[in-house]
């Protein structure tokens, strides 16, 4: 039976997404006894949910303060111009970028939203300085430190 929100899925590769999606770590054989199916299957469709692009990567979740990034920042950016061309030449250079975790085009008072992770105030401030106000493009720039994270990263819901 095909999940309607999830087009070309059957319910087998949507209990590996599910899985996946919760435990990363699962061995094909975990994963094939948690869906049911036989190994070579479980592995047939995992590749196949790689190959397209419903599987995008496996990581690890850090803990940014023991990482020595405990300063959370979030920046609104305005262009000069929304043009399709200076959008391109801000998302360049953004991309080159590190300290830039998230990077998203948003409708309402800015064109972008940035998330960076840096080490404290300090930190940013230098960063502030001398790398986002030369981003192309930028005619301001709103800085919202994060007091408290109250939910990050949630996992899917599908």
């Amino acid at each position: 039976m095909k999940d309607p929100s999830t087009s070309g899925l059957d319910r087998i590769d949507v209990k590996i997404l599910r899985a996946l999606h919760t435990q990363g770590r699962l061995t094909n054989a975990e994963l094939a006894a948690r869906v049911n199916v036989s190994p070579a299957t479980c592995h047939r469709r995992t590749q196949r949910l790689f190959d397209e692009g419903y599987i995008t990567g496996f990581r690890a979740d850090l803990a940014p303060a023991k990482v020595g990034l405990a300063t959370l920042v979030m920046v609104g950016v305005m262009l000069d111009r929304s043009s399709p061309e200076h959008r391109a030449a801000f998302e360049e250079a953004v991309l080159a970028m590190k300290e830039i975790l998230d990077c998203v085009l948003v409708a309402g008072d800015f064109d972008f939203l940035l998330k960076i992770r840096c080490r404290d105030m300090d930190d940013f401030n230098k960063l502030q300085g001398e790398k986002l106000i030369a981003l192309p493009g930028v005619r301001q720039t709103r800085t919202f430190f994060v007091m408290k994270t109250v939910k990050e990263n949630a996992r899917l819901t599908f």
